[in-house]
């Protein structure tokens, strides 16, 4: 298989199916809060390095592991004066109560251990809306969740086969891919949604 992208992992952890859509049936649909993210991690993108008070902090800096087979780009790498790495994601909104931002930064750690050899204790979130970075510390119990969720993920993506909607409603409204995943229930019939994909198929399929 091909390495799973980071951004996965926080999919994945938020909700299962939603991973599945995107990374194994390559569906995807804007809304605000996914524009207000493109829009936050615009600065990253552009990558580069520069040295401040001793520490180096490197922007889009590709990370990879060999034995978790992830791969991605961390938005900020922070290198301290001794090597020790922090790596900072830039998230939109404000902390959450689910753990779905800090596993996909325990992944750039474990990816940082792996190609630097040296342990990677904490990292930080920094939140758009409160202007402020979050520490993360990199405990047993987040690596569990991290390690466990990319078990899940290459299990479902191995498969080919996409799992069923959340139990966690809530999370629904949030999410870009609410009538893609559940036309039933957000505003579109399901069979009329079905019949419109289909000849939506046909019309492209040509003679």
């Amino acid at each position: 298989m091909e390495p799973i992208p980071l951004s996965a992992i926080q999919h994945a952890v938020y909700c299962l199916r939603q991973a599945a859509l995107i990374h194994l049936e390559r569906l995807w649909a804007e809304n605000r809060f996914t524009a207000e993210g493109d829009v936050l991690h615009a600065v990253a993108d552009k990558g580069g390095a520069r040295r401040i008070k001793g520490v180096r902090r490197v922007l889009s800096l590709h990370l990879g592991s060999t034995r978790l087979n992830i791969a991605g780009v961390a938005d900020l790498v922070e290198f301290a004066p001794d090597g020790t790495a922090l790596p900072v994601e830039y998230k939109r909104g404000k902390p959450k109560l689910h753990r779905a931002d800090e596993a996909q930064l325990c992944a750039q750690a474990l990816c940082l251990e792996e190609m630097t050899g040296r342990p990677v204790p904490e990292g930080a979130l920094f939140y758009a809306e409160t202007r402020r970075r979050v520490a993360v510390p990199f405990d047993a119990e987040l690596r569990a969740l991290t390690e466990a969720t990319i078990a899940d993920l290459a299990r479902v993506l191995a498969s080919g086969e996409t799992p069923p909607p959340t139990p966690q409603k809530s999370r629904c409204r949030a999410c870009s891919l609410a009538e893609l995943c559940r036309p039933e229930v957000f505003g579109r019939p399901a069979r009329a949604w079905r019949d419109r994909m289909i000849a939506k198929s046909l019309e492209g399929a040509g003679p």
